[in-house]
């Protein structure tokens, strides 16, 4: 590895991690720093930036011993220098010890001169010349889960109370891997797809529960097709989502919180599709994400759905805004936005969200309530609440789900530490005739 391109890497590593700090989504700090980067140092950014937010408070429990003054007095850019050079150091075998300490005092010189360069340079040798701290076979406590797992210790207890010490730990583990690429069909369908791709060369693995294929690739333009959009990028249990939504063919569909458009280009290969977002960049990027795989029955609004902007139709997918804890491992850095007052503010919007698309549902249709999130408060709390106040409405099951998948009470229920897949819930609302 040449020191130009160790240091192009980690500094692209660094200022994702800052601004994610910021306050930008990991996904869009990753396209926007790492985009013109070569295959290879986007792809190490991608690790070294993902690692460090999937291990902090491990790494952070290393680092703090080492640190006379408290971790507390060191400014927030070295500090992410040093988590980049201890996860270096203890997560990636393949990088040598001498290329993640150069590297690291490198980034520390640039942001803070020789005297940054010194205090990152002895921290880390202090740490390569230190034993690990000593570790217990089972961690038995919130407190311990949430540290060796790097999660907040509020949500761990949460966790623990809903699922039990090994479930939760499992859980916890999966947040902490790195999820597979899984394609969707679009404007082609899976067999096709697999066929031209075994062709090419390409190994193929069946996604779970048949919902898509995983190729051997880890960048989907690499993949034949995609300019083309015949296929999307979409984790099994969106597609899940989608086939649980069970809309009738030729059916009128208000999607109302769209974007980016998974399910929208789903469910658009046999139904007319009105999709909405009140953000108008996520409004931009839906209709790019339409343009390149869409069906062109789907048409893009900017909307508001707590004010829909249009009359009574047969099917509304309300996915709704929420804590997303069911997609940790996609998104890394979201479990240090989300807290008790976050959970509070959006259960409330989901039932300002949930009145308003009600109003909109024709009689016979059908209102389908999701999230991509596990709190209880957000998924079936929330559906009992919305029939507890709306009498016109009943659940309804869904055909061609696997019963695994299905609760008591005939919802959507996707764990992830159960199936495999990103964490997802839906309920089907059928409204009386």
């Amino acid at each position: 590895m040449s020191r130009t391109t160790g240091i192009r890497s980690r500094r692209a590593a660094l200022t994702i991690l800052r601004q994610v700090r910021e306050g930008r989504p990991f996904e869009a700090a990753l396209d926007r720093v790492a985009h013109s980067l070569p295959e290879v140092d986007r792809r190490l950014a991608h690790e070294l930036a993902a690692g460090v937010l999937r291990q902090r408070s491990s790494l952070d429990r290393r680092l703090t011993p080492l640190i006379p003054r408290g971790w507390s007095s060191v400014n927030s850019e070295l500090q992410d220098i040093l988590r980049l050079g201890v996860y270096q150091l203890t997560a990636l075998e393949r990088v040598p010890a001498h290329a993640a300490v150069d590297t690291s005092v490198a980034l520390a010189k640039q942001a803070s001169g020789t005297r940054g360069a010194a205090f990152v340079n002895a921290v880390l040798r202090r740490l390569t010349d230190s034993s690990p701290p000593e570790s217990r076979e089972a961690a038995d406590t919130a407190q311990d889960l949430a540290a060796k797992y790097s999660h907040p210790y509020w949500l761990v207890s949460r966790w623990l109370e809903t699922f039990g010490p090994e479930q939760t730990e499992t859980l916890l583990r999966w947040n902490n891997t790195r999820p597979r690429l899984v394609a969707q069909p679009a404007r082609e369908d899976l067999a096709s797809l697999e066929t031209r791709w075994r062709a090419a060369g390409i190994e193929l693995a069946p996604a779970p529960f048949g919902a898509g294929i995983i190729p051997g690739r880890t960048r989907p333009a690499e993949l034949p097709g995609y300019a083309e959009g015949d296929f999307i990028i979409q984790d099994p249990a969106q597609a899940l989502l989608a086939r649980f939504a069970a809309p009738p063919k030729r059916a009128t569909i208000y999607d109302a919180c769209a974007a980016p458009g998974g399910k929208t280009i789903a469910l658009g290969r046999s139904a007319d599709v009105l999709a909405g977002d009140i953000n108008f960049r996520r409004a931009r990027r839906l209709a790019d994400n339409l343009a390149r795989a869409g069906s062109g029955r789907e048409h893009v609004v900017v909307a508001d759905a707590r004010k829909p902007p249009l009359r009574e139709v047969g099917v509304v997918l309300l996915d709704a805004p929420c804590l997303g804890t069911g997609t940790f491992a996609r998104h890394p850095d979201a479990r240090w936005r989300v807290t008790p007052e976050a959970l509070a503010r959006v259960v409330e919007l989901q039932r300002d969200l949930l009145d308003s698309t009600a109003g909109i549902v024709a009689p016979g249709g059908l209102l389908i309530y999701s999230t991509c999130s596990l709190e209880p408060e957000e998924n079936q709390h929330q559906v009992e609440w919305f029939l507890s106040r709306h009498p016109e409405f009943c659940r309804e099951p869904a055909p061609d789900i696997p019963n695994s998948l299905i609760s008591a009470d005939g919802d959507l229920v996707i764990l992830p530490q159960l199936h495999g897949i990103d964490g997802a819930y839906a309920a089907r609302l059928r409204r009386s005739a």
